[in-house]
């Protein structure tokens, strides 16, 4: 709840990077859950910063390694177990329970990059709180091992687990998605996930692997449960996929290189160049013509290339 500093950068022709301006945003002059349109003007250059802003409360949401894992101290346990116990259910009813999740690992994740490797980093979605790992560059096994922290609002949300590859200052290309529920978690028990796509419906190729606690309070969560569900504010961004060009580039060659080779096919029968090859194109079993027969539905198709 304070200050925002938002500065405005630019390359020029040979890609150098300048920075054209700056502005700030009071944030704690700003209402809570809904959308605030502002027209900030820069700072030392013309122009100003069209934005709109949404602030939502998430207390609770952390980023740790491995090595200062918050539930991992006994005595931080049991002291976020008694927050949470039955005795305090009457407490703080919008404050349900808390998720850690370890992300760990990923392995044979799908190459976006021509050069054969991906630049992978996890994004996890928990209704409108949204954390990410760092990247591991030029890698199809990243190992982040990170860990991260959610306050539970809602004990029926989905956990959304999305790698991604990155891809510099342009969107970043899909890499495969897990949904897990929170009831679904096993508390302490590492997982592998087989990626999907993005509809869910289909396995993709990669497997993520996950250790989950869940430690929350039954009554809130009963109770919450005949609450509106929270509204998402973030929206989902369509881009072009370098690995759907590959794919298409793929794709075109193969259809090209078919079209070719028969065009060589019917140029050798014409020049003779295997006799055997060019009599039993040239003659029919029943004695017509064969290779008159083709030479017409080719021509029908493709016209003056033959």
């Amino acid at each position: 709840m304070g200050i925002l500093d938002i500065e405005v950068w630019g390359k020029d022709s040979k890609k150098r990077e300048e920075r054209l301006g700056t502005c700030k945003v009071d944030i704690s002059a700003l209402p809570l859950k809904q959308a605030n349109c502002l027209e900030l003007p820069l700072e030392s250059c013309l122009g100003a910063l069209l934005m709109l802003v949404t602030l939502t409360p998430c207390a609770g949401v952390s980023i740790s390694d491995l090595c200062v894992c918050p539930l991992a101290d006994p005595s931080e346990r049991k002291q976020i177990s008694q927050r949470y116990c039955l005795q305090n259910s009457l407490k703080d009813m919008k404050d349900v329970g808390i998720l850690q999740v370890k992300v760990l690992k990923a392995v044979d994740l799908v190459a976006a990059d021509f050069s054969g490797k991906s630049d992978p980093f996890c994004l996890l979605e928990l209704g409108n709180d949204r954390l990410q790992t760092h990247t591991i560059y030029k890698n199809l096994n990243p190992e982040w091992n990170k860990v991260f922290t959610f306050p539970i609002k809602d004990i029926h949300d989905v956990l959304e687990v999305t790698v991604f590859d990155e891809d510099g200052d342009k969107p970043p290309d899909f890499l495969g998605k897990v949904a897990i529920p929170l009831l679904s978690i096993r508390d302490g028990q590492p997982n592998g996930y087989v990626l999907k796509n993005k509809d869910l419906e289909q396995a993709f190729k990669g497997v993520i692997y996950l250790e989950m606690d869940l430690i929350y309070n039954p009554v809130k969560a009963s109770i919450r449960t005949f609450t509106p569900r929270e509204k998402r504010f973030v929206e989902d961004s369509r881009k072009l996929s370098k690995k759907i060009l590959s794919r298409d580039v793929d794709r075109v060659k193969r259809i090209t290189m078919a079209i070719w080779n028969t065009i060589q096919f019917l140029k050798s029968c014409f020049q003779w160049e295997s006799t055997l090859r060019s009599a039993i194109a040239f003659v029919h079993p029943k004695g017509e013509p064969l290779l008159y027969m083709k030479c017409t539905l080719f021509s029908d198709n493709i016209g003056p290339c033959l």
